[in-house]
């Protein structure tokens, strides 16, 4: 097993928000050391050793963190509003508490959990990742969540299992979007379950050391680093196990434009604009763009899932 290098918090993140975090982490009735974040010691989670993860990766260790007014105040988020400001503006009015979330479909054991039930049976751990939009911004996070691969395996998936589809919430007098018809309400999303199950892939509940944003997802948003950032559901109520692939909000919305699949792949242009450049958010519109990468940078660990595919028909 390849040994991982302790990297101390405070060396990724901002200090005032480093010395919240045991605070962070006791509201969530954790006790977890940094080393625990840092190293994953849990046997549960012995396979994550086996990844580079973005913390340790020797090509991206040195990139700077988004701030956390920029991930915090320019958000894709049409529950709240189609302009980039309108959830830092209006999501104020969603009540997250209570919460519960159902883990249902083609399981032997489903279950259906509130936040702190959720947090107490699977430990979570802190994660940095690039999240990468489709329009061509991105940006560096440092998330803390579990991996949705712990909560699958609590569910024991059926053989019938072979996708996961995901269902977010519904409430048009506190999420002010949905009021609209511009998409088809509530969001779904989906993934296959062996991308659902890739260590990578993680249920947020917080970034840079704090409870997460209602912006960001509050209370529980889907983190696919190696994936556009459309893929990335929030406000999750509801986990099922299916069949067939599910048909997700964007693929109805415009199918010509949004598959299901959404790798980032920069060879193939988005109908309206190119994907092979990207600028970091926070940076000046005068900074040259950056090249983007195959699947965002974690082509090492999740080109396999996508062998002799054809990655241009399979968008």
């Amino acid at each position: 097993m390849t040994k991982i290098k302790k990297i101390p918090s405070s060396e990724i993140t901002p200090e005032y928000i480093y010395n919240d975090r045991r605070n962070f982490l006791k509201n969530l009735g954790l006790i977890l050391s940094s080393t625990a974040l840092s190293t994953f010691t849990n046997k549960s989670f012995a396979a994550l050793s086996a990844l580079p993860s973005f913390i340790q990766s020797k090509e991206y260790k040195n990139e700077k963190l988004s701030s956390l007014k920029d991930i915090t105040s320019y958000n894709n988020y049409y529950e709240f509003g189609t302009s980039k400001s309108d959830p830092h503006e209006h999501a104020d009015l969603l009540k997250v508490d209570p919460w519960s979330i159902s883990i249902e479909g083609s399981v032997a054991k489903p279950l259906t959990l509130d936040i702190d039930e959720l947090i107490k049976l699977i430990p979570i751990e802190e994660r940095i990742y690039r999240l990468r939009c489709v329009e061509g911004w991105s940006m560096v996070i440092p998330w803390v969540g579990l991996p949705l691969n712990a909560l699958l395996k609590k569910v024991s998936p059926t053989g019938n299992a072979k996708y996961v589809e995901f269902i977010s919430l519904k409430r048009p007098g506190e999420m002010i979007g949905q009021k609209d018809d511009i998409l088809d309400w509530p969001y779904t999303e989906g993934l296959r379950l062996d991308e659902a199950m890739h260590p990578l892939t993680i249920l947020a509940v917080g970034l840079y050391g704090k409870v997460l944003p209602k912006q960001n997802g509050a209370p529980i948003r889907l983190v696919v680093p190696w994936k556009y950032g459309f893929k990335s559901i929030k406000a999750i109520t509801k986990i099922k196990l299916v069949e067939k692939m599910p048909t997700t909000t964007w693929m109805k919305a415009s199918p010509k434009e949004y598959g299901f699949y959404a790798n980032v792949n920069p060879e193939v242009d988005h109908p309206r604009w190119t994907q092979a450049t990207e600028r970091r958010i926070g940076e000046s519109l005068l900074a040259p763009r950056l090249k983007t990468r195959m699947f965002n940078g974690y082509q090492e660990e999740v080109a396999h899932l996508y062998q002799g595919m054809d990655l241009d028909r399979y968008f």
